[in-house]
């Protein structure tokens, strides 16, 4: 039996991944210019320079790779929030955590896609039918993860006590509405959907619980 010497399974995972991310960025390029319907498989690939049998190796279709960044986000932000301190309440620790993925946004994701690139990839997903319809689902999912996580932390049943699936509820609605305003826009970097997202987890707290008539929300 034969063993591959560890460097050069090391260089056959780098080219993987390098695959990987290149056709990820490929993707978002294409949907971007020229429309996410209006692209094909086989167009991305060509951009990479690989056959449509090695795309499928790495995606299982063109919604897989137009939430590969995403993704990544994504698990970012989960790792922040199960690495937040046990004291702090749900809602603060779920605001650092996702405020902290925003400020390591651009070495989390730097690897796959320029930022600049990723941010009007939300834009795209926005204004595409397929693609908004797969976000909420996917969404739905993250919020899952995330109310089992809350529920860890605080030491209870996420089955048995709905605090948890509430709080993340309101928590994403508020990322919603953020993510939303900031889409309508004029500046989409990264700074000012953290400034927004800011914004509108400093209210929840005022909107759910305090009276409206005192204090305007802050914009």
């Amino acid at each position: 039996m034969t063993v591959e010497p560890a460097e050069v399974a090391g260089l056959r995972e780098r080219k993987k991944q390098w695959t990987r991310y290149a056709l990820a960025r490929a993707a978002l390029e294409l949907f971007i210019t020229q429309g996410f319907d209006e692209t094909t498989v086989d167009e991305i690939a060509a951009v990479v320079d690989v056959s449509q049998r090695t795309f499928f190796r790495y995606y299982a279709n063109k919604e897989d790779v137009a939430f590969a960044v995403q993704e990544v986000v994504e698990r970012s932000f989960v790792e922040s929030l199960r690495s937040r301190p046990l004291e702090e309440p749900p809602f603060v620790a779920m605001r650092r955590a996702v405020l902290a993925a925003w400020d390591g946004i651009g070495e989390a994701v730097a690897e796959i896609a320029p930022v600049d690139l990723h941010m009007r990839s939300y834009l795209m997903i926005e204004s595409t039918p397929a693609l908004l319809a797969v976000h909420i689902r996917r969404s739905m999912e993250v919020e899952e993860k995330i109310a089992g996580i809350i529920a860890e932390r605080e030491g209870i049943d996420v089955d048995e006590d709905p605090r948890a699936r509430l709080a993340v509820a309101a928590f994403s609605g508020a990322m919603r509405v953020a993510g939303r305003r900031w889409s309508e826009g004029e500046d989409h970097s990264p700074d000012a959907i953290r400034d927004l997202t800011s914004q509108y987890m400093d209210q929840l707290g005022p909107a759910l619980m305090g009276p409206w008539r005192e204090a305007p929300p802050r914009e």
